[in-house]
């Protein structure tokens, strides 16, 4: 976490229910109340709530919610329902159009589901001094976490800049290393080889012109563990390994990826097929003697965790916090509200606001992109935070050049250069 603005908060108060004036058995709020507004306030909760809203706070956020349409509902601090300090949401929670927060950001609303209900979000200075009694474990990745990715000296080498291994490809699945692989040298990597399947080598020299290629023993234009051997030898003069893109998940490469991941002694990013062979086994990674990262999407997080995707969705937060903490290593839960996650709780969230990502390949941009801080020996958790940043500015320019519905994800690695240096 780069500082700049910090994110509060981690009071809670669980709301049990508002009564009648009378004591009496709390009442539904009166929908009508709100028909015809232009405009409608929520400050009904606030940002000590946690847990599920109950009457007649529960009915007066639906009847702003079925309003919302025709009015204008702008939240106090935090959109009722929301909790403050994780993004949570149980049972409802009103959908703002603006939420003017106090002091400080609140961490629910940049992570999801709160963000998705924290419309455009603005924070209202109200005369608290800045600093706090405890330093916060929750912020905002700002643009000044690009500062500490290392420029290339006038003496500097191919590999001293960094030097990247990208282990992965089979057959139909040529196109993730190549897009890390490119990814890495647009983030600033001196060197960069390709440990590839030996059968499909002809379509890597073909694609990658800058990257080395490296054909390794393959099955069938699968990986085999017989390849384990060359890719350590290649480890012993690399800053960086990223495993799994485009892997497959056949018997013999599923081997390979716990068997590197327990074996290399360099910084290893674990993506896509090499997270699905980690699935269930998280604690195999704790005991590496190197950083670790690792980069799921939602579904990949919950194989890695043993539960449904809809969990980690509900609760982002704490899945990727629990994930750092059973790896011992950095985990980023990706999303327009990236979560990177440390094994001591500390967490950086992205601002989003690149919906051009959405799209395949750019999950192997970002794995490529970190892996070339690592190689640079930056801190695991900056480097994760400085990749997150770049490859969301990266996404936002491609869009703004093309179009959103239009940006693949190479063209995601021609701005990454842009992106790094086009700071606010």
């Amino acid at each position: 976490m780069t500082a700049g603005e910090d994110l509060a908060g981690d009071a809670r108060v669980n709301f049990d229910r508002i009564a009648g004036a009378d004591g009496a058995a709390p009442r539904p709020f009166d929908a009508a109340s709100v028909t015809g507004a232009a405009a409608i306030v929520d400050a009904i909760l606030g940002t000590g709530f946690s847990g599920e809203p109950r009457d007649p706070a529960r009915s007066a956020i639906a009847a702003i919610n079925a309003a919302g349409g025709d009015a204008v509902v702008f939240a106090c601090d935090v959109p009722s329902g929301v909790d403050a300090s994780t993004g949570e949401i149980s049972g409802v929670a009103v959908r703002a159009d603006v939420t003017a927060t106090f002091a400080a950001a609140k961490p629910g609303l940049w992570i999801s589901p709160g963000k998705t209900h924290a419309g455009e979000v603005e924070v209202i200075d109200i005369g608290i001094p800045p600093g706090a009694p405890v330093r916060p474990a929750v912020g905002l990745i700002e643009p000044s976490v690009v500062h500490g990715i290392p420029h290339r000296a006038h003496d500097s080498t191919k590999f001293v800049a960094g030097a990247v291994l990208v282990c992965g490809g089979s057959t139909g699945l040529t196109g993730a290393p190549c897009l890390a692989s490119e990814a890495a040298m647009r983030a600033g990597a001196g060197y960069v080889t390709a440990l590839i399947p030996a059968s499909l080598n002809l379509v890597f020299e073909q694609r990658l012109l800058e990257v080395m290629s490296v054909p390794l023993p393959d099955r069938n234009g699968a990986l085999t563990p017989a390849a384990m051997d060359e890719v350590l030898k290649r480890s012993a003069r690399a800053g960086a390994l990223v495993l799994g893109p485009g892997l497959g998940r056949g018997d013999g490469t599923v081997k390979l990826a716990r068997r590197l991941a327990r074996r290399v002694e360099i910084p290893l990013v674990l993506d896509a097929d090499g997270l699905n062979a980690h699935a269930g086994r998280l604690e195999s990674l704790a005991s590496r003697s190197a950083a670790t990262v690792l980069t799921p999407h939602a579904g990949e997080l919950g194989r890695l965790l043993g539960c449904a995707s809809d969990e980690v969705a509900a609760h982002r937060l704490a899945s990727v916090r629990r994930a750092a903490e059973q790896a011992q290593a950095i985990v980023l839960v990706k999303g327009d509200d990236t979560i990177v996650a440390a094994p001591d709780g500390r967490a950086a969230v992205s601002r989003g606001g690149a919906p051009a990502l959405a799209t395949a390949g750019t999950g192997d941009v970002l794995s490529g992109v970190i892996a070339a801080y690592l190689s640079k020996r930056m801190d695991p958790f900056h480097a994760a935070c400085a990749g997150v940043f770049v490859h969301a500015r990266a996404g936002q320019l491609a869009a703004g050049s093309i179009a959103t519905e239009g940006v693949i994800a190479s063209d995601v690695i021609g701005l990454l250069p842009r992106a790094r240096t086009a700071v606010d």
